[in-house]
């Protein structure tokens, strides 16, 4: 997962600072030259890097942070304020046409995920109510159009092309199409290259004169570090973009290009790209994004993530078993067939506080979930709904049938029944109306959060205690 190297870094230079009652500037000063070494380490540009740790210093040898009754946290404090800053303060949005269509323009090199990520915004508009329409401006890789009908038909969504036609006449048709049949958002596919060439460039200049794009989105893959942000810079000085789209940063990348796209380009990152799914893509939250790197987790993104996989017929079915107290086997299974929704359960873990940043990839077991659903297939319907009269002689039974063993049945039930508990203090509420009340509740007591969803058990390392 990005930011993991610099997550447990960063972790270890806060301990020294925390063990300390008085802080120095000496030990400020040493704290940051860790703090630099760890940035670069995560393929931070250097200019960044050095300019990042001179403003933490600056603000934290300062009078009210070094007679502070808790200097150590006051540090860590300024550290997630200006990693915050660093990576633009706020959300940024797309930008929306007084007249629709909106044009959205998707550039970048060959093999950055323009394509799939073309087609992962239009389905994150669709679900939010918007028509979108993709358009096939990549005429020269093979099968690149073919690729877009396939993305596009896997998230309903139309796809415009003209063959091999000129890009900027296919980009002008495909906005009176547009026009012409209610579509509110058009997204360009264009062609990239292996590298940056004037060929390239002066192709995306001609479709932006032609069609007057409202948005400029550079697609950079975040596993290519501080090459990404020197093709970020590169575009920008060239074509002048609006914003960022950072692919992968769910996969073995140091997470360098998140720090520092914006501080070299001064454009946003308005997106990343978090699985190979077309439903793995998120805003991007410069204040969230600053908290799972100093492993404070992403309750928010979290709860966002639980609601867009929330079955409200389920949930209106599961509050009436609620407030009879009825809540049984068959509802567990539910419940982890959503929570498997939501995605990794790695990445899942890592926006928890508390526990995200304690533990290593090797404890998740990203099928322990199937081998809860096979013990409870394995039970008679009677013994779902029933689970109190799951017995020694019928465990025996359960586990041989699914091919495990009694102690694993145990720690379902036992799981069962804390989860149960949780949930009764929700009071029989679920659904939309749970939501402010699980938000609260979250963000107060986070180990209790933990718990309710079967993220954490009582078998050692394993959060799910297999």
């Amino acid at each position: 997962m990005a930011f993991e190297g610099l997550s447990e870094r960063l972790e270890n230079s806060f301990k020294k600072l925390r063990a300390k009652g008085k802080l120095t500037e000496a030990d400020v000063k040493e704290a940051m030259r860790e703090v630099r070494l760890a940035l670069l380490e995560a393929d931070v540009n250097y200019k960044v890097a050095r300019d990042f740790t001179k403003n933490v210093t600056d603000r934290a040898v300062g009078e009210d942070v070094m007679e502070s009754l808790t200097p150590g946290q006051m540090v860590i404090k300024i550290v997630n304020e200006e990693l915050t800053r660093l990576m633009g303060s706020t959300e940024s949005r797309l930008a929306i046409a007084n007249h629709p269509p909106t044009i959205v323009m998707m550039c970048g090199l060959q093999g950055s995920g323009k394509t799939t990520h073309s087609a992962k915004l239009a389905l994150k508009l669709k679900k939010e109510g918007h028509r979108p329409m993709l358009v096939a401006c990549d005429v020269y890789r093979p099968a690149a159009i073919k690729q877009l009908q396939v993305v596009g038909e896997k998230v309903g969504v139309p796809v415009f092309e003209m063959g091999t036609e000129n890009p900027v006449k296919i980009a002008e048709e495909a906005v009176k199409y547009a026009k012409d049949h209610g579509n509110d958002y058009v997204f360009l596919d264009t062609a990239g290259r292996l590298h940056i060439d004037e060929t390239l460039m002066q192709e995306l200049r001609n479709i932006r004169s032609n069609v007057h794009p409202n948005e400029i989105l550079l697609v950079i893959d975040a596993m290519t570090g501080q090459d990404a942000v020197n093709v970020a810079k590169s575009f920008n000085e060239t074509l002048g973009i609006d914003g960022v789209v950072l692919t992968k940063l769910d996969g073995d990348t140091r997470g360098g290009a998140a720090l520092s796209v914006r501080a070299v380009t001064g454009k946003p990152i308005k997106f990343v790209g978090t699985g190979e799914k077309l439903e793995d893509l998120e805003s991007f939250h410069p204040s969230r994004m600053a908290s799972r790197i100093l492993g404070m987790g992403d309750v928010l993104s979290f709860i966002e993530r639980a609601e867009q996989s929330l079955d409200e017929k389920k949930a209106a079915e599961l509050e009436k078993k609620l407030a009879k107290n009825k809540f049984d086997l068959n509802d567990l299974l539910d419940q982890f067939d959503q929570i498997e929704r939501m995605g990794s359960i790695k990445d899942t873990i890592k926006m928890l506080p508390g526990i995200g940043n304690k533990i290593r990839d090797s404890d998740i077991d990203e099928n322990a979930f199937t081998r809860f659903k096979s013990i409870i297939y394995s039970m008679t319907m009677q013994e779902r709904t029933h689970p109190d009269i799951i017995n020694p002689s019928r465990k025996r039974r359960i586990a041989a049938g699914c091919g495990m063993k009694v102690e694993d049945v145990n720690k379902l039930l036992a799981q069962f029944r804390q989860m149960k508990k949780m949930m009764s203090q929700f009071g029989g509420r679920s659904g939309p109306r749970v939501s402010k009340k699980m938000r609260r509740m979250m963000q107060q007591n986070p180990e209790m959060a933990q718990k309710m969803m079967g993220l954490t058990g009582r078998g050692g390392g394993n959060p799910f205690g297999f």
